[in-house]
């Protein structure tokens, strides 16, 4: 057994796990930097998540993806019966009650839900036809399995983990084969009802969105974090200030730095080209994972691979539009750097299936 699955490790594509590594090491870098030349309290403790995180990759690749398949719907009621336990047992951490302490680990079970809504998805587009997926009863159970974790998150509040999950769906309905005109009511039916779900959102999530769409009108209160962000942006110029020599960051004007404004920070000392590198980094891990997609010869892989890619896309492209201000500050770490646990361990996950995925590439599952 345990040769089997060292041949198995054999066969795994050695270019992402490089890339998922470099990107790593850039966020150790900066949260090294941003404790001032110190590997407490983030770079230390987020190099032995990462070491735990690879393991947890390996160990998923490795794994047949028609186990994946088969583990799909428990997995999904576990994460669903974690967030459930938020609302019963979870503490209160960054003014949101979001996690689970399990005394040995503390969880954020919203992050978990966002790799089991993908498999849950796709075994159930897996075994749902074309000509089923164009009726509207047979998307009642996917719709289903949306909007019940998205009402619990947004109840934590947890509005950009509600984003992701609720966009990364859709990527798996539009995919999967239904039609552009049921996306186009439902996003009528959405902006009907705008008016009642703006008087739903928390105080603070309302001004987060005024404050999006006139930046100046409070500065130095809800639009400090923006303000400051840009201003570190804009101060690393071409080439930035060097590494550890960030005016912004070591000042302390920058808020959360460690977490939601870290390619800020990066980008403060490392300039325009550093983050253009990095951008480029992603470009090439989401690359690797659509030619994942497009390999797979089971349904259910490639849209699992879909899934996980659409994801990892939308937590980097949000933590960067919303440094740069182009959406309102949702609270998403940007993927691989940020200081955090489970958002860090579950995207190791997520790269797990995708490897998986690949090395499973050619086996047939049937519907």
């Amino acid at each position: 057994m345990i040769l089997q699955y060292w041949q198995k490790f054999k066969k795994l594509n050695y270019w992402p796990i490089f890339l998922i590594s470099l990107i790593a090491s850039i966020g150790f870098a900066i949260l090294y930097s941003a404790a001032d030349g110190h590997l407490m309290p983030w770079a230390g403790k987020q190099i032995l998540r990462f070491i735990a995180g690879f393991v947890i990759m390996v160990a998923v690749a490795i794994t047949d993806i028609r186990r994946w398949m088969f583990l799909a719907y428990p997995f999904y009621i576990v994460s669903l019966i974690l967030l459930v336990g938020v609302e019963l047992m979870g503490f209160i951490g960054m003014g949101a009650r979001r996690w689970i302490d399990l005394y040995v680990i503390q969880i954020q079970p919203s992050e978990l839900m966002k790799i089991a809504l993908i498999l849950a998805l796709a075994r159930y587009f897996h075994l749902t036809s074309l000509a089923e997926t164009r009726k509207v009863s047979h998307l009642i159970f996917p719709l289903f399995l949306i909007i019940v974790p998205t009402l619990l998150m947004m109840r934590q509040p947890d509005l950009g983990t509600a984003m992701i999950l609720i966009m990364s769906g859709a990527m798996l309905f539009f995919v999967t084969g239904v039609q552009i005109w049921k996306f186009v009511a439902t996003g009528g039916l959405v902006a009907a009802t705008i008016p009642l779900l703006w008087t739903l959102l928390h105080d603070y999530q309302r001004k987060r969105v005024l404050i999006f769409l006139d930046p100046e009108s409070d500065p130095s209160n809800a639009g400090y974090h923006v303000s400051q962000s840009k201003i570190a942006l804009g101060s690393g110029g071409w080439f930035g200030k060097g590494y550890m020599e960030g005016s912004q960051s070591h000042l302390n004007f920058l808020p959360e730095k460690q977490t939601d404004f870290i390619f800020t920070m990066f980008s403060e000392e490392f300039g325009f080209i550093g983050g253009l590198i990095l951008v480029l980094l992603y470009v090439l891990l989401l690359i690797y994972g659509f030619i994942v997609a497009i390999k797979a010869r089971n349904h259910f892989g490639r849209l699992v691979a879909i899934g996980i890619n659409s994801t990892f896309f939308l937590y980097a492209f949000i933590n960067m539009a919303m440094v740069m201000g182009m959406l309102p500050v949702v609270g998403v770490p940007l993927p691989l750097v940020s200081y955090g646990g489970t958002a860090l361990l579950t995207l190791m996950m997520g790269q797990g299936l995708l490897l998986s995925v690949a090395l499973y590439q050619d086996v047939r599952i049937g519907r």
